[in-house]
């Protein structure tokens, strides 16, 4: 009877949710050619295909598609088998509030792994703004925060007295539009954004006009997922974090003739207000850690001209 190595499933789900092999050893710390012989054993066991390669990438066969699902069950049976023989179930109840820039995609599948996982564990989450995780950290609005902070050269930002920032990883931010968006060469840039309260609205703003770039808003949107939206009717130009860009669009150098300003990368993090600490938010914190770090696609790879990690993406220490 044939079985599958839990390490060659890793490496299955690491490889779909990256898009390709390169990017997914890069998150498995393992070399490219161990990704790939994993990635053979699993499609010897299958006697199938599991993926489709190509310059753009790694894209998912049916088959592929198929054992992904029994991937990620078994991998998670057997981290709630580890976790039972080692003593840990994680019960109670806990707030979390995070940024919608967080891949706003997958914030409903995580929320399904981890209840899967931790069927105890009881999470309320709220979308809101980075804005607002940031001030309130110390106001007892939450439990667990989940921020994203821009980091621009010679910004200082402190994180209030007390609070627990657990830093997540860093990915840069990139200028999109869809291909369908036209404006005459040298004219003023439709914008695509999000109220003037958002931190990278106002860095959109202050970065073109140091450049001299003309622009205007051409539609506010009043969340992530609403941008994404505008930006893929072709509303406007916009700015997004690598993990948010929307699918199959590409990070822009240049519009309309116009050479786009390089733009700070941007961290994500976890905070702690002083008054959530409790035993269960300490040992709630590393796991999900863990999950939030291997939850976030890697954007673009070298091929499409899209930002592929070491140069781009990095865990934070």
């Amino acid at each position: 009877m044939r079985t599958f190595d839990p390490e060659c499933l890793r490496a299955l789900v690491a490889v779909a949710h990256s898009g390709s092999l390169s990017a997914a050893a890069q998150r498995l710390y393992r070399s490219q050619s161990a990704v790939s012989e994993q990635i053979r054993k699993l499609e010897l066991a299958c006697s199938a295909t599991l993926f489709l390669r190509s310059k753009r990438g790694a894209e998912l066969t049916p088959a592929g598609r198929k054992l992904l699902g029994h991937a990620q069950e078994i991998l998670d049976a057997h981290e709630r088998a580890v976790r039972s023989m080692q003593g840990v179930d994680l019960a109670g109840s806990l707030s979390i509030a995070v940024t919608d820039y967080f891949h706003p995609a997958g914030i409903a599948a995580l929320l399904r792994r981890l209840r899967t996982s931790h069927p105890r564990l009881q999470l309320h989450v709220a979308v809101r703004k980075s804005a607002s995780i940031e001030d309130e950290a110390d106001d007892e609005a939450y439990d667990i925060g989940l921020s994203m902070r821009i980091l621009e050269r010679g910004a200082t930002r402190r994180t209030p007295q007390g609070v627990r920032r657990v830093a997540l990883f860093r990915e840069p931010m990139a200028w999109v539009a869809d291909p369908s968006l036209r404006t005459a060469a040298g004219g003023a840039l439709p914008l695509v954004v999000l109220p003037a309260s958002c931190a990278v609205h106002r860095l959109v703003a202050r970065t073109l006009a140091a450049r001299g770039i003309e622009h205007y808003v051409a539609h506010r949107a009043s969340g992530v997922a609403g941008l994404q939206l505008a930006i893929g009717a072709g509303l406007g130009l916009s700015c997004l974090n690598a993990s948010a860009l929307p699918a199959g669009l590409r990070p822009l150098r240049s519009f309309a003739g116009i050479r786009l300003p390089s733009l700070p990368q941007v961290e994500f993090a976890l905070l702690v207000p002083p008054a959530a600490r409790s035993s269960l938010v300490d040992e709630v914190v590393p796991m999900l850690a863990q999950v939030l770090r291997a939850a976030v696609p890697v954007a673009g790879n070298a091929a499409d001209g899209g930002v592929q990690p070491p140069a781009g993406y990095a865990h934070a220490s």
